[in-house]
């Protein structure tokens, strides 16, 4: 970015950094290893600009996790920037792997624009393995945005979706998942979802989690 002349116009100053963009995508498509394209979205990531994001979020697609994952940090990290794009995305996306790498991001930024994305999530139905997981991180994604967000409707309607997770799936991930993000969250509503959950919670491991989190928060069940 040393090479911009700050002393131009401002227009002259963006056709420079669409020009930039433009050249760094053509390297992040002819780049022939997962480092050099993780090192060009890192360059497309220091520029701090709107235009950079759609670049970012194709980039969740590249062939190579490493690459996917550093896309998906740096996501995170212009959240300010990125937010309402990956949650569009999201909607429009084909690509299961897209989507999953989107709500891992969602999760992380933890702001209630994303509640209801995350909300759909934890709902799905699950058809295998991979889907599972991400149901999790959405489950700890409203942890996050319940326990961050100062708006009493928000905060409810995490704690109301976690309590569906903690208390009805079958499986003992996503339950497990939940149990931490009320824990997080610590409402008066989310421990006494806990205590609920301890009174019928079969997984042992699970139990062991509600336990402790009721340990921490009151002193009992540990």
């Amino acid at each position: 970015m040393s090479q911009f002349n700050f002393s131009q116009h401002p227009s002259s100053f963006m056709g420079q950094i669409d020009r930039a963009l433009e050249n760094l995508i053509e390297q992040l498509h002819a780049s022939s290893t997962p480092a050099e394209a993780i090192a060009i979205i890192e360059e497309i990531a220091a520029y701090h600009s709107p235009d950079a994001i759609p670049l970012l979020i194709e980039a969740l697609s590249h062939h190579h996790p490493g690459v996917r994952a550093v896309a998906t940090s740096q996501l995170v990290q212009l959240a300010s920037l990125s937010l309402e794009a990956l949650i569009s995305t999201y909607y429009t996306a084909t690509d299961q792997g897209v989507q999953a790498h989107i709500i891992q991001a969602l999760a992380q930024i933890g702001d209630c624009q994303a509640i209801a994305v995350l909300e759909e999530v934890v709902g799905v139905s699950v058809a295998n393995h991979c889907q599972g997981n991400v149901r999790r991180i959405a489950a700890r994604g409203l942890g996050k945005i319940g326990s961050t967000a100062i708006d009493a409707q928000t905060i409810h309607r995490a704690v109301n979706k976690l309590s569906w997770a903690l208390l009805s799936p079958e499986d003992w991930g996503l339950r497990y998942a939940a149990a931490l993000s009320l824990a997080e969250i610590g409402t008066q509503e989310a421990i006494a979802l806990l205590q609920q959950a301890l009174t019928q919670e079969s997984d042992r491991v699970v139990q062991i989690r509600i336990r402790r989190a009721l340990a921490e928060k009151l002193g009992i069940g540990g």
